[in-house]
């Protein structure tokens, strides 16, 4: 529209006529005349009102169903938060489950072989060239260096290094892992050392006994002899395959650990050691059939023994 002469007239005319309209209706609202006015200024500032509306209606619209879609936006956002914490305490949930599992199976090893434990939980694992992980317990929990660790299926190491609230465990299938055992059911006495990673037999531990006429088979079991601060009768694996020795009259053996460094979680500190050494008593049951020995490697049967002391 132009601002022009012609249009502020016509809009003052209006004007004019509006504020007559609201006189008279105001002095006498029910006379024919004022009826018939009101009537026209009706259908005039009617028509303009429609005409406005419609065309602020879409503009209106638009307002309020961005106004809508914000609102939805910040509800799917709220969902999605929900979802994520959700899996979260669902993921917390299964990983206490295990935790806790490992714990019974923990206080049932150490209750048959009366060992007092530490309970602690693996938090991170050590440098690439050693086969160590770190435990949430430390000197405030009475640890020092040296003591056994164990979880529910077996002996997994040696405390290295204590500090107030955390310690490193040197686990026995490093390359300078070693520790005195004691095979069953002979009682036979040797020395378990880790293979290391460069080793072919990667996992496994190797075993030398001390006796050179003493005959191994697959399938005997190997526990921890206690020489000290060691606890003893801690079950370490289970022997797999026989070897003669090389230069030497020492047999070598290779045993398979009963706890899997691949999953540990719960462990236990040995910070006391029991009064009487339990022998082969915390020792699962022998697997059955045993396993088989590596063809033209396998020494000959054993004779029946009787287990030493410890």
């Amino acid at each position: 529209m132009h601002d022009s002469r012609r249009t502020r007239l016509v809009l003052g005319v209006l004007l004019a006529v509006a504020l007559a309209l609201i006189t008279l209706d105001a002095r006498n609202s029910s006379a024919a005349p004022v009826r018939g006015l009101r009537a026209f200024g009706g259908v005039l500032f009617g028509s303009a009102e429609s005409v406005a509306s419609a065309v602020g209606r879409p503009v209106a619209g638009f307002f309020s169903n961005l106004g809508a879609g914000s609102r939805d936006q910040a509800k799917i956002n709220s969902l999605q938060r929900e979802v994520v914490q959700l899996r979260g305490e669902l993921s917390q949930a299964q990983i206490s489950k295990a935790d806790a599992a490992q714990l019974q199976q923990l206080l049932q090893l150490a209750g048959r072989g009366r060992y007092r434990v530490v309970p602690a939980s693996v938090i991170a694992a050590g440098p690439a060239y050693q086969d160590a992980v770190t435990i949430d317990a430390g000197s405030s929990d009475g640890i020092k260096t040296g003591e056994t660790v164990l979880n529910g299926a077996g002996f997994v190491g040696v405390v290295t290094s204590v500090s107030s609230h955390v310690s490193t465990v040197l686990l026995a299938t490093d390359g300078s892992a070693k520790v005195g055992v004691r095979v069953a059911p002979g009682g036979e006495i040797g020395l378990v050392t880790g293979s290391g990673s460069s080793d072919s037999s990667q996992g496994a531990l190797r075993l030398q006994v001390f006796d050179a006429t003493a005959v191994l088979q697959p399938g005997e079991q190997v526990v921890t002899f206690g020489g000290w601060p060691y606890a003893p009768g801690v079950p370490v694996g289970v022997i797999t395959r026989v070897v003669a020795g090389v230069g030497t009259l020492t047999k070598t053996a290779y045993v398979r650990p009963y706890a899997s460094d691949s999953s540990l979680g719960v462990v236990g500190v040995v910070v006391t050691r029991p009064r009487h050494n339990p022998l082969f008593s915390v020792l699962p049951p022998r697997p059955h059939p045993s396993p088989s020995a590596t063809p033209g490697k396998a020494a000959s049967p054993s004779p029946s023994a009787t287990a030493g002391g410890g």
